[in-house]
């Protein structure tokens, strides 16, 4: 392995640990970058305390830049990969999370046998992945294991510039706009972990002045590893393997630089060996690899992309209401981090789950008119609701205990009762429509004339109306469910003018047509809406026409105390949507807004 190639190489020609930048002196040295920290090859320590992309090393043919990103906390940055940049042709190599090697837009397909990129020796192993190219009279070889990056420099050494020279510059001096977002400068400040116990944590950092380390210490000098280890473990919770990186990041420097035993360094700082704990595991933009509730390696959410989420204590964005469906998508890095395996989540009919989008890693829920997946619809005195829930597959294990989190997330759309507003127009006047929302579901209300009481002719009163006709009017509605839902038609009445008028006639009254007058007839069209049918009329002694005026509700159809008792009728049961009543009420963790 490479690393092993760079102990033996070190071990030939170490002749000291001095940089200079723009010198001809022979070198062999080592700058370590791991978390927010950055070791020079003086063991100098800075810290990059933002969201940037900047220069580690620039050398004659080849620049090396590092790009942070915070992970669960806003205000602590990590290394999250690194780029070696050719020049002549101008060729990127990034080394990247979970060992994914990418030149330019490909992405490599690495083994631990060493491959020649572009004159780039690349391989990659269990541990991660390395990479070491000669240029003129120097090695650069670099190894990145997702989480500390070791840059180790040997021979007739050129002219360098960058943090690895000089962790102290000014970052403004070697930030690479290209390789940083515009706010990735902002500083952010969170409350103290009160999980953190830094006594504790830097009593874990000094093991590093102790033996075994000590039989290295006259090769690389432990204090910045140790200041570095402090820094990030008291405000940032030693998780994610956090809790050995610094000791490993010094054990692997030592390596480096002559040939130290330190076989017993892991069983007093209880550490496993790392065994590629995050390799292979490729997460997004918005993700870091991390461990999950049960300490197995997942993508969990960076601190800026939850954020959004956890200031409301969701999962996931808003119900998205269509036409006749309901959808709603989780993070799927925030059901990583409570060990939720999306693939045992579930809405009410247990064969309906949810849908992983491969690009965003987000998880998707949904039902529609055609496959309800067990919602359950409801009305009440301003709304008629269709209601589903995400829930765990309980079922999925046959463990008789459990301690994951169990899964209860109600979502919903539904249609709101329509205002108590009038729709008037004059008998020879047009048409009338009105849209009315309901959140994203939206139906209109129409009130239109016909000649017959099918309503499939429209009335022609271009030459005016006769009195004693019989008017047909039908009020309607486009885009409710018809199957479910009808328009009742609660009370008509006409008066003699638009706004104000002194006179007044009722049509209908608490959804029956006018008792006394037998022209009057409201009835069903069978398709959600209702036709009213009487014959015109005029007022005595006032030809100022006639402007009428209805107000509607909206009923489910199973529902009888919603309907007037003139218009009940039997109806055959119907199958065609199975409805579905929860015994345990659900915990409300997303709702439609």
């Amino acid at each position: 392995m490479l690393h092993l190639l760079l102990y033996l190489a070190a071990l030939s020609q170490l002749t000291g640990s001095t940089v200079h930048q723009s010198s001809g002196t022979k070198t062999s040295t080592t700058c370590t970058v791991t978390g927010p920290a950055v070791i020079d090859f003086s063991s100098q320590v800075g810290f990059v305390r933002d969201r940037c992309g900047y220069t580690l090393m620039s050398a004659p043919g080849l620049q090396l830049l590092a790009v942070f990103r915070e992970r669960q906390r806003e205000d602590v940055s990590f290394l999250d990969h690194v780029i070696l940049r050719l020049d002549g042709p101008a060729v990127d190599i990034q080394l990247g999370q979970g060992g994914k090697v990418q030149m330019n837009s490909t992405t490599l397909s690495l083994s631990s046998s060493p491959q020649t990129v572009h004159g780039v020796e690349l391989s990659k192993d269990v541990n991660g992945v390395s990479a070491s190219v000669s240029l003129y009279n120097y090695t650069a070889s670099i190894f990145f294991d997702g989480t500390t990056a070791q840059i180790h420099m040997k021979g007739q050494g050129p002219a360098l510039q960058g943090l690895c020279v000089n962790s102290s510059s000014s970052l403004s001096e070697v930030k690479l706009s290209e390789l940083s977002s515009s706010s990735c400068e902002t500083q952010f400040s969170e409350p103290a972990d009160g999980r953190i116990n830094c006594p504790m944590m830097s009593a874990r950092c000094n093991l590093l002045k102790e033996a075994p380390f000590t039989s290295c210490h006259s090769l690389v000098n432990p204090e910045p590893y140790v200041t570095a280890c402090n820094d990030t473990l008291c405000r940032y919770p030693a998780k994610d393997t956090l809790k050995c990186q610094f000791l490993e990041a010094y054990a692997a420097a030592c390596s480096l630089m002559g040939n130290v035993s330190m076989e017993d360094w892991r069983s007093k700082a209880s550490c496993s060996p790392p065994q590629g704990f995050c390799q292979d595991v490729i997460c997004r933009d918005h993700e870091f690899c991390g461990e999950d509730i049960s300490s197995r390696p997942a993508c969990l959410c960076r601190a800026h992309f939850a954020s959004k989420y956890r200031v409301k204590g969701s999962l996931g964005d808003p119900t998205v209401c269509g036409q006749d469906s309901a959808s709603v998508t989780l993070a799927g890095c925030l059901l990583n981090e409570r060990g939720i395996d999306y693939t045992d989540l579930h809405l009410n009919d247990n064969t309906c789950g949810g849908q992983m989008d491969e690009e965003t890693h987000m998880v998707t829920f949904s039902f529609k008119g055609d496959k309800p997946c067990g919602t359950v619809i409801s009305a009440s005195n301003k709304t008629i609701t269709y209601k589903n829930t995400i829930k765990t597959n309980i079922s999925s294990s046959s463990a008789q205990i459990s301690r994951l989190d169990l899964v209860n997330i109600d979502f919903s759309c539904f249609y709101r009762q329509p205002d108590v507003k009038k729709l008037s127009f004059k008998i020879k006047g047009g048409k009338a429509l009105q849209q009315i929302e309901s959140g994203s579901w939206n139906y209109s209300l129409t009130m239109s004339m016909c000649s017959d009481m099918a309503c499939e002719t429209p009335f022609d009163y271009s030459d005016g109306v006769q009195t004693d006709q019989t008017i047909y009017m039908n009020l309607n509605t486009g885009g409710l469910d018809g199957s479910i839902i009808t328009l009742v038609t609660e009370s008509c009445y006409a008066t003699n003018a638009e706004t104000g008028g002194n006179l007044k006639y009722d049509l209908v009254m608490s959804g029956c047509g006018n008792p006394e007058d037998s022209s009057v007839k409201v009835v069903e069209d069978g398709n959600g809406g209702t036709t009213l049918a009487f014959k015109m009329f005029q007022f005595k002694d006032d030809s100022s026409g006639i402007f009428l005026s209805c107000k509607m509700k909206l009923c489910l159809k199973r529902d009888p105390t919603c309907q007037p008792e003139c218009q009940k009728r039997r109806r055959r049961r119907r199958t065609l949507r199975p409805q579905y009543e929860d015994p345990n009420p659900a915990i409300v963790s997303i709702s439609w807004s």
